[in-house]
């Protein structure tokens, strides 16, 4: 199994308890909700609670026609652009971008996270300066519902999507599939159908992984 040590430096102080409460990246999922709950109620005063349980940092940019609903925290220098979607269980990290027409839900976005373009980000972790390029999709349930391995482990559950390690770069319209772990500086080719877990030996990957 891959631990989150392998794929994430942790720059965020306030969300290392919730990283390192737990080994593994599909282990932080069920607890995102929770852990936004105790963080938001104990942020300083940089932080509004624009809405109940969504807190948004004083720098952060949020568009008028862009949904968000909580439990979110949206940090410092964050933008979220015109008709992108938060659904619930989300953190945005530092100086990310959340643009037009992308959706994210019970994920977190750490340093410098770019989803800009029509993105699906859902039941997944993005590392450091992890970018995906227009169209890109991370897909959270498979098509018989049946629960996602991980390698040969049985995670028991239904939903997950992807865990991306730092300073990665994601195609254009490429599909990541339910439960992919990559390893930090990796390179996906646009149109990519990435399944399992890709090497952090790989660097230009346009074959489906098995």
């Amino acid at each position: 199994m891959v631990k989150n040590s392998e794929l994430f430096n942790l720059e965020i102080a306030i969300l290392k308890k919730l990283f390192e409460e737990v080994a593994y990246p599909q282990e932080i999922l069920s607890k995102i909700h929770d852990y936004i709950l105790e963080l938001g109620n104990n942020l300083d005063d940089d932080y509004t609670e624009i809405k109940k349980n969504i807190w948004v940092h004083k720098t952060a940019v949020i568009s008028e026609s862009a949904l968000v609903i909580g439990p979110a925290i949206i940090m410092e220098n964050v933008c979220i652009r015109h008709n992108a979607y938060l659904r619930e269980n989300v953190i945005i990290g530092p100086s990310s971008v959340v643009g037009n027409s992308s959706e994210v839900k019970n994920s977190i976005l750490l340093n410098h996270v770019e989803i800009p373009h029509f993105n699906y980000v859902g039941d997944s972790i993005l590392g450091n300066g992890v970018h995906l390029g227009a169209g890109v999709i991370l897909s959270n349930l498979r098509l018989d519902k049946k629960n996602i391995r991980i390698g040969n482990i049985d995670t028991n559950l239904r939903k997950i999507g992807a865990f991306i390690g730092d300073n990665s770069e994601i195609g254009c319209n490429s599909v990541i599939c339910p439960g992919t772990i990559i390893y930090p500086n990796t390179i996906i080719s646009p149109l990519a159908l990435i399944k399992g877990i890709v090497d952090k030996n790989n660097k230009d990957i346009r074959v489906e992984r098995l």
